[in-house]
């Protein structure tokens, strides 16, 4: 099979929904989280907006794990500048390939994106600027039912990159909920990497001030 450009056509998505991800994911061996605005709803409770894919991080180095988990799946590499290309069984993905999309079989929607973060030993380290850090045991937490997700302020650090539309809904519906550590970790992150961010405005006073 040949690459394909993101953007051309490349069949539809249906993505899965968080707990059918966690069935699909009950056999791999390594930890892995619901990322992207999934896991901002997880953290609340309560739906936010609707979802065109659904995001599990999982550590780059666990990656061919994936492949044992969704064995029998298709697994395509997102290469940039945005081509999509098959990812060969026990090929080792290299830095600059952060997305994996994943589904059934050719004839079947998208149902995964596996995003691929770094770490070094017991320590999480932010993709995006590698003086963001945290022990892996605490970039996320776990649902009633078991299901595993980022934590909200993590997840909004990579969001704040963009501040798509989604993104800043993502951000209004989440503020309220962060506790004091945690708007203050992210305030802190986005220091570093966007001195001048708006979101840190608004994060001083855990509340909407814009306007």
């Amino acid at each position: 099979m040949g690459a394909t450009r993101i953007g051309a056509p490349y069949g539809p998505w249906e993505p899965a929904d968080p707990d059918e991800a966690a069935s699909l994911l009950s056999a791999l061996p390594a930890p892995w989280w619901i990322a992207g605005g999934y896991a901002i709803e997880l953290a609340l409770g309560r739906a936010v907006r609707s979802h065109a894919d659904l995001d599990v991080m999982v550590l780059r180095r666990d990656q061919r794990h994936v492949q044992e988990a969704l064995a029998g799946w298709e697994w395509w590499a997102a290469d940039p500048p945005g081509t999509l290309r098959p990812w060969a069984r026990g090929e080792r993905l290299p830095a600059r390939v952060h997305d994996v999309w994943c589904r059934p079989g050719p004839a079947a929607p998208w149902r995964v994106q596996i995003m691929l973060d770094e770490a070094s030993g017991g320590t999480w380290v932010s993709r995006r600027d590698p003086r963001v850090r945290r022990p892996v045991a605490a970039i996320g937490a776990t649902t009633a039912d078991g299901v595993p997700y980022l934590s909200p302020e993590i997840q909004l650090f990579y969001k704040a990159a963009g501040t798509r539309p989604k993104d800043e809904t993502d951000f209004d519906a989440a503020l309220p909920a962060l506790t004091v550590p945690q708007r203050r970790w992210l305030d802190g992150a986005l220091a570093l990497v966007s001195r001048d961010h708006p979101w840190r405005r608004r994060l001083a006073h855990g509340q909407d001030t814009r306007g």
